[in-house]
């Protein structure tokens, strides 16, 4: 699976040190849009066997999982144990056995389940549904069936549910349900297409409830607007030739969208670079201050960072390759890999060093980067001459270089390739419909009910 973006608003902290950024302006004007959408015509046969559909989503895993029962009966099978409306469990794995605590019941002993690798917990038979959700994990609610699947000496909670129920949470929980509808329409389509593309009948689950796939947070993050965003869309699926697209989208580009190639092993051919309209984005431009000691947790092959010098960037922008130069050596790294041990939002980055005393000392303005430090020689010690430090009868001593801290200027947040949520969020304030968001960020696609060939 390809890598995915973060959240859709990520809390964007102000920098400690201010520092004015360049203006970016987009390449290509909204009203210069002239991307064709191609729509093929549902079909309600097909649609309805769409909405059927099952997906099975990994909410959690750990050797202890609490879980409600809310305002219907929960059993779990097997085993025959019975959670009355509003009753809390902790299922616990020990010895490969695992075990169930009522909460109103502290003072018994646990519930020994059958030996088992997996459980079911749903609504006991003949019992109402409710609207309000089946149970609850971890202080979230969610619909469908929960399986608990004993692996890898834990518990894996994995969440069965229809494709249409999962939804409108996963709209919900990846775009502000109070965005226009064109836009959470396009977040719609996508994220279905993504989650069928996912589906992988031999594995245990399909998708995960985090960023690694899609961010699903169960009831909690349904409203009426996401709602209807799903069901407007009902079997709306994006199709490149006869296979589901790989609709992959990210918060922001900063401008430009991103080729799959720059990025990841495949270049496909729908997911290629076109200008952003992400201005409004709160991480449109940003920048961050990393302290020393944060640069030495990263890099402790290092032994922290003197600089970090970009060898490489793909079309856009983004780091391809970077060196980071450090007290005990230098380490060669890729985009990706930087943007994982830094935390950086992306990749599409430049850095400035920052002197130690200048960026201990809050408030104060920064100045241009000083020139690149002084190098130590292959034998781990600085140039030096007698006079400068050391005589001719004392050896040379290897110089405690104080380590700086880097100020990072980047763009964008997220991988870049595909659907730019507040592209589309721009688009859909321009009036422009969901059909027309998708064709732009993935070219060449066809929108089409989902089994329609």
């Amino acid at each position: 699976m390809l890598p995915r973006r973060p959240q859709w608003a990520p809390v964007v902290r102000q920098p400690a040190v201010p520092l004015s950024l360049r203006h970016w302006t987009p390449v290509l004007s909204l009203v210069a849009l002239s991307v064709p959408a191609v729509v093929v015509a549902g079909d309600p046969a097909l649609q309805a066997r769409q909405a059927d559909q099952t997906v099975r989503v990994l909410l959690a895993e750990g050797v202890s999982l609490p879980v409600s029962a809310l305002r219907q009966p929960l059993q779990i099978q097997p085993g025959g144990v019975q959670l009355p409306p509003g009753t809390t469990a902790t299922l616990a794995l020990q010895g490969g056995r695992v075990s169930l605590a009522l909460s109103q019941a502290s003072a018994s002993a646990p519930i020994q389940l059958p030996p088992a690798t997996t459980y079911w917990l749903e609504p006991v038979p003949g019992s109402r549904s409710d609207d309000d959700g089946v149970f609850q994990l971890q202080q979230r609610r969610y619909r469908g069936r929960l399986r608990l699947l004993v692996s890898g000496g834990k518990i894996q909670a994995i969440n069965h549910l229809p494709l249409e129920a999962y939804l409108p949470s996963v709209v919900g929980s990846e775009m502000p349900a109070s965005w226009p509808q064109a836009a959470l329409r396009a977040q719609a389509v996508a994220a279905r297409t993504f989650a069928l593309r996912q589906l992988r009948p031999a594995a245990d689950f399909d998708l995960k409830a985090t960023v690694s796939s899609q961010v699903y947070k169960g009831l909690e993050a349904e409203t009426a607007s996401t709602r209807e965003a799903v069901s407007s869309t009902s079997g709306q699926v994006l199709m490149f030739g006869s296979s589901l697209a790989n609709t992959v989208f990210h918060s922001s580009s900063g401008g430009l969208t991103e080729n799959s190639g720059d990025i990841w092993q495949q270049q496909l051919p729908y997911l290629v670079s076109v200008p952003d309209f992400d201005q409004d984005s709160p991480v449109h431009q940003w920048q961050e201050l990393l302290p020393a000691d944060r640069l030495r947790q990263a890099f402790t092959e290092t032994g922290g960072v003197y600089r970090i010098d970009v060898l490489a960037t793909t079309a856009t922008g983004r780091v391809r390759q970077a060196r980071v130069v450090g007290p005990s050596g230098t380490l060669v790294v890729t985009g990706p890999q930087l943007r994982t041990r830094l935390g950086l939002r992306s990749t599409k980055v430049r850095f400035e060093v920052v002197a130690p005393e200048l960026a201990a000392a809050p408030g104060s303005q920064l100045p241009p980067p000083p020139p690149p430090l002084l190098a130590a020689d292959r034998r781990g010690r600085a140039d030096s001459s007698p006079g400068a430090g050391t005589t001719a009868d004392e050896p040379a001593r290897p110089l405690q270089v104080p380590q700086p801290a880097l100020l990072v200027v980047g763009r964008g947040f997220g991988h870049g390739v595909g659907m730019s949520q507040w592209g589309a969020y721009a688009m859909a304030r321009q009036g422009q419909s969901h059909e027309r968001i998708l064709s732009h960020y993935y070219r060449g696609t066809v929108l089409r009910p989902f089994g329609q060939r």
